[in-house]
């Protein structure tokens, strides 16, 4: 199974790679691997930062670009923007707040997360003008209230029942990205939640574009740069609260994972083999 981490150099036969450093890798779910050299990726200088190494694996690694190239490319979000990112307590979607609000200059940023915790944090913490509670009973009515004259940019992690009603709260001419559909992942096609406002996006020619953070490889390198630049200037927050480190063994994986669909993590999810 794929799966990109952090791997330490046990031995090396290749100029320029040293025993014990960190480096980024694909090396699947296993305990030791041999890796070309020009498959590995090492670490970038957090000197002055208080960044844990792990944040490679989120914040500032595939989550991050993620998000960088999903509001950005993908979204076209302007200064001029109202945009509305569905799980923004998540891994991309608390990049995605941040990067919409403090580096694109977006005019208002709405969050949408589940508990009263978690929209606090994309508040208080992530700087979103507002978060709303998808699990409150008021869910629908709080949307309406902080969309009110509607939007021009959703940047969608989680489809189904708030996917479909998003698209009655954009614009004409507004942008979708697809990013995600998490709340659809374990279901099969006899209980996904089928879309019922799609004529919305005929009426108001609403773009929908679906990505994928490998479409996008070739200018990661000078992205993760300007992340990494982003945060040293305080632009973007990544600390503990970006991530959800678990210790576990390789049988506690599928349970660790679970968290997922279960709204048990904040920030990336990273699973740390022990």
């Amino acid at each position: 199974m794929n799966a990109r981490g952090i791997c330490k150099v046990l031995k090396s036969n290749a100029n320029g790679w040293e025993e014990g450093e960190l480096v980024l890798a694909s090396p699947g779910w296993r305990e030791y691997v041999v890796i070309e050299a020009a498959k590995c990726q090492k670490i970038p200088n957090l000197e002055g930062l208080d960044v844990g190494v792990t944040q490679f694996l989120g914040a500032l690694g595939g989550t991050g670009l993620t998000a960088w190239f999903g509001i950005k490319e993908v979204a076209r979000a302007g200064a001029e923007d109202t945009v509305v990112v569905s799980g923004a307590a998540g891994a991309t979607g608390s990049m995605v707040v941040q990067i919409a609000k403090h580096i694109i200059g977006c005019k208002r940023v709405v969050g949408i997360a589940g508990g009263a915790e978690k929209c606090r944090w994309v508040k208080e913490h992530l700087g979103a003008d507002a978060c709303v509670d998808y699990k409150s009973g008021s869910f629908v009515e709080e949307l309406k209230k902080e969309t009110e004259g509607f939007v021009e940019v959703y940047f969608d992690n989680v489809g189904g029942e708030i996917l479909d009603l998003m698209l009655t709260r954009i614009k004409r001419h507004g942008r979708i990205a697809a990013c995600g559909a998490v709340a659809e992942y374990n279901k099969d096609g006899a209980q996904g939640y089928g879309i019922k406002n799609w004529f919305e996006v005929v009426s108001n020619r609403i773009e929908i574009k679906g990505f994928i953070v490998w479409d996008y490889l070739g200018k990661a390198a000078e992205a993760t740069k300007e992340m990494v630049k982003a945060t040293r200037e305080g632009k973007i927050k990544v600390d503990a609260g970006n991530e959800t480190v678990v210790e576990t063994g390789f049988e506690g994986v599928p349970e660790t994972w679970m968290k997922l669909f279960e709204g048990g993590n904040r920030g990336k999810l990273i699973t740390k083999l022990v």
